[in-house]
């Protein structure tokens, strides 16, 4: 029998819980069509996480993109599929993507496999971040050096720990759920590997517990900076773009397996923790750096 899930309108790491919900208890040999025709907005989260559910289909699944041709061209613009088409069965007719132009996508969705392909995504982005971040963020110049800091820490991790590459995606938009429709710059960093816990059951850091899940593995990796590595100069990306987000009153949030954790920001409302969440392989990191307020 095959599973229709259904992409709720409004498409984000939240949101994305619901895609989750509908997709457990299928097994990964199941048939499934992803139906994403009514979705309006697709958050960098929402569309790197779209290609990583595929990855974690042994059966190919089918995709129905969006009716409405405008957000149609925006996914195109992202680069999704250029990726959804080698992962999906894509139903219709997709609008070829354009020359490129200039766009509010910082970078369009990019496959992450190996070291030098966080090289080259650093490279791609640094002279546009820094206009971005200046000039439509109002932040000072040097946040740009901690903005590729944090982009290709979270980069790395998939290379360290995923095991079969992940997903980036870097965008400027609107944020009209908070911040009086401020402007923030968001990077999602998406994979299927093995995620946090299993990652830090090797390492001599692990504290000895008799209450290790996916919750407690993520409250140790990313609110105490422990590192599957014994060495204490190793694993500390973490660590770095905490503190950067902490800097500059952003956001980040850590999903893996079961459980997500949020550092929470005075403007935002999320849950720190949360457990018992519907499984899903990997990790799966937000990033979200808000305009400076004129006040």
């Amino acid at each position: 029998m095959t599973a229709v899930i259904t992409v709720p309108s409004s498409l984000d790491d939240l949101s994305f819980e619901q895609v989750l919900d509908q997709l457990a208890g299928h097994p990964p040999d199941a048939k499934v069509i992803v139906d994403a025709r009514h979705c309006s907005f697709a958050s960098p989260y929402g569309l790197t996480a779209l290609l990583t559910l595929a990855q974690t289909r042994s059966e190919r699944p089918t995709f129905l993109p969006p009716e409405d041709a405008d957000k149609l061209t925006y996914w195109v613009r992202a680069g999704f599929f250029r990726y959804a088409e080698e992962l999906y069965d894509v139903q219709g007719v997709v609008p070829r993507p354009r020359s490129a132009s200039e766009s509010d996508v910082l970078l369009e969705l990019t496959p992450i496999t190996q070291s030098d392909d966080v090289h080259t995504v650093v490279e791609r982005i640094k002279d546009k971040a820094t206009q971005i971040l200046t000039n439509r963020l109002h932040l000072i110049s040097r946040a740009t050096m901690g903005f590729t800091m944090a982009l290709s820490e979270a980069c790395q991790n998939i290379v360290e720990h995923a095991g079969r590459g992940g997903w980036v995606m870097v965008q400027v938009y609107q944020y009209r759920k908070r911040l009086g429709g401020r402007q923030v710059c968001v990077i999602a960093v998406c994979d299927a590997g093995v995620g946090f816990r299993r990652s830090l059951e090797s390492s001599p850091r692990r504290p000895l517990t008799d209450r290790w899940d996916d919750g407690f593995a993520l409250e140790t990796a990313v609110v105490n900076g422990v590192s599957r590595y014994g060495d204490p100069g190793r694993g500390q990306g973490l660590k770095g773009i905490r503190g950067y987000v902490h800097r500059w009153d952003g956001k980040l949030s850590v999903r893996s397996g079961t459980a997500r954790i949020a550092l929470v920001p005075p403007w935002d409302d999320d849950v720190p923790r949360r457990d018992n969440l519907a499984p899903f392989p990997g990790s799966q990191l937000q990033i979200t750096i808000p305009e400076k307020s004129a006040a």
